[in-house]
């Protein structure tokens, strides 16, 4: 069994011992008394301009163990909206990553309005009720964790319930789910069976993905030169964790981050 088949057989087991604390119905009206409204949306974000940095809030992944133990999503959100990020991703899964659905809720009370990525393996309606109760602006759904049928039904629901959909995909043969019509596609450059990571992946599918796709590269990006050139295949969004969560100051990290992306893509022009 590989890392994703062992943390979706978990995930089934977590969710059904959710759904047994809190009935899906429950769950439903306690978002209909709160009536939690739309929220930003994270393709308008991307699309607006800036260099579309979607700053992840990630403590922990299953191959590094901890990276950031005692970060707080009271805190590092917001430092990443303070310096220029596009929208904020938050891993919400716990056994492997670190993560709860109440960072979201954190983040949103200290103050962040940016667009908001729930992050998680998502295999069950469930979590799309739960993304919504706590805020979330959009849910990543992951091509290898789901029938095409069952991830058609799950884009529909996301969009009845007011967020948005990131379709991630890893090679050629899940381009296909595309058809199904996601808000965003991101290419993840992380294989999700032993979590090494290749950033050519992005490269090598940018030009079989549609042209009017809004695109996002996803995982192992950490060189600023890296985002210019995934810039220039025609990316509009890129999904950075590590990078900025190893350090002491992520914000100040993402800070400097884009700076360089500035320096070097006016260079770029200049020349």
């Amino acid at each position: 069994m590989d890392i994703l088949e062992k943390i979706v057989a978990d995930k089934k087991l977590e969710v059904e011992h959710r759904k047994t604390s809190l009935p899906l119905a429950q769950l439903k009206e306690r978002i209909d008394r709160t009536g939690i409204g739309r929220t930003p949306s994270l393709k308008a974000s991307l699309q607006q301009g800036g260099y579309g940095i979607i700053s992840e809030f990630k403590r922990r992944s299953p191959s590094r163990g901890w990276i950031n133990e005692g970060a707080r999503a009271s805190v590092v959100p917001l430092s990443y909206q303070k310096s220029g990020a596009a929208a904020i991703s938050i891993l919400t899964d716990g056994k492997y990553f670190g993560g709860s659905d109440a960072f979201v809720h954190e983040a949103r009370q200290s103050g962040v309005t940016l667009p908001v990525l729930y992050k998680n393996f998502i295999i069950d309606e469930y979590q799309l009720y739960e993304a919504k109760m706590c805020g979330s602006s959009a849910v990543l759904l992951i091509a290898a964790c789901l029938s095409e049928e069952l991830c058609g039904r799950y884009i529909e629901l996301a969009h009845r319930l007011g967020m948005e959909v990131l379709l991630e995909v890893h090679s050629e043969s899940e381009l296909p789910y595309l058809r199904l019509n996601p808000d965003m596609c991101g290419v993840n450059n992380r294989n999700l069976g032993t979590f090494e990571t290749d950033v050519e992946n992005s490269f090598r599918l940018a030009e079989k993905l549609p042209q009017d796709m809004c695109r996002i590269s996803e995982s192992g990006i950490s060189d600023p030169h890296t985002v210019a050139r995934l810039v220039t295949a025609g990316y509009t969004g890129f999904l950075i964790g590590e990078t900025f969560m190893k350090t002491a100051d992520p914000g100040l990290s993402l800070r400097r981050y884009i700076s360089e992306i500035d320096m070097i893509l006016k260079e770029r022009v200049a020349k």
